[in-house]
């Protein structure tokens, strides 16, 4: 991978875990934009009933946005040796999470996990959640290969 398109690649892929990390800080307030409540907010996210309370998204919050710096220090060749090592390892992490979750996603559009058959989440899985895991995971994959 030329060293440009890595840094491109894995400026993307920080960007989106920082901006997913920094939704889930908003969540953890108490807000739940773009949905008008949490039950509301959870089926959309997660296709049933679970709690957006800061016990639960302030660790993804922080998984995410550790995720991206990492993935960020790795593409910009940030750090010593240990440092970049353990970038590369959390690159390859967050790739083979992605890629988890957007086969998880082909599993509930296919019906072979259960999800809700109507709903918001059905619609946003398909059009958005699966393809970007998918795209992603595959753009960070690439990039934990990369030296």
């Amino acid at each position: 991978m030329k060293d440009s398109t890595r840094r491109r690649t894995g400026r993307a892929l920080a960007a989106l875990l920082a901006a997913d990390g920094l939704v889930h800080l908003y969540w953890a307030t108490g807000l739940t934009w773009p949905a008008p409540d949490e039950r509301t907010l959870s089926l959309a996210v997660l296709g049933s009933e679970v709690s957006f309370g800061p016990p639960v998204v302030l660790p993804l919050a922080a998984l995410t946005l550790t995720g991206a710096a990492a993935v960020l220090a790795h593409a910009e060749g940030r750090g010593g040796g240990p440092v970049l090592r353990a970038a590369r390892l959390v690159t390859a992490a967050v790739a083979a999470g992605l890629a988890v979750r957007g086969l998880a996603g082909l599993g509930w559009a296919a019906g072979l996990l259960d999800s809700p058959a109507d709903g918001p989440f059905r619609i946003l899985n398909l059009a958005l959640y699966t393809p970007a895991c998918l795209g992603f995971g595959w753009a960070a994959a690439r990039l934990a290969r990369a030296r």
